[in-house]
């Protein structure tokens, strides 16, 4: 298995538990404008990935791993808002961070490793 299937795999299991965490902020805190952020962000990871697999050029792919890289940034920041603002408990919180960060370091890897092969 190739490390962009592992990504988009890690990436699409994320989504779900995104959707989840939507869902039970929308349903139980009535939070529709930060949840929104997220649903958003922490979805388009592994739409972005799945884009980058049909991808025509190495540029094509490297801008797409890229767009996802960005909107796992962006998850990333979501979900410290939400933790630090008490929407989501400390306990939550570190089960579903470190899924985003390690998703964040897989797409820095493949970005640096394509964009070098594309300067060379």
């Amino acid at each position: 298995m190739s490390k962009e299937n592992v990504v988009y795999d890690k990436a699409y299991k994320f989504a779900i538990r995104i959707v989840k965490a939507f869902q039970y902020l929308s349903k139980e805190h009535h939070e529709y404008i930060i949840s929104k952020q997220l649903l958003r962000c922490g979805t388009s990871i592994g739409a972005n990935i799945s884009e980058a697999n049909g991808a025509i050029s190495k540029s094509d792919f490297s801008n797409k791993i890229s767009i996802s890289y960005k909107e796992c940034l962006e998850t990333k920041y979501w979900l410290n808002l939400l933790k630090d603002t008490e929407y989501i408990d400390v306990k939550t919180y570190d089960s579903i961070y470190p899924d985003a960060d390690e998703i964040a370091k897989i797409l820095f890897s493949i970005l640096k490793s394509t964009r070098i092969k594309n300067d060379n």
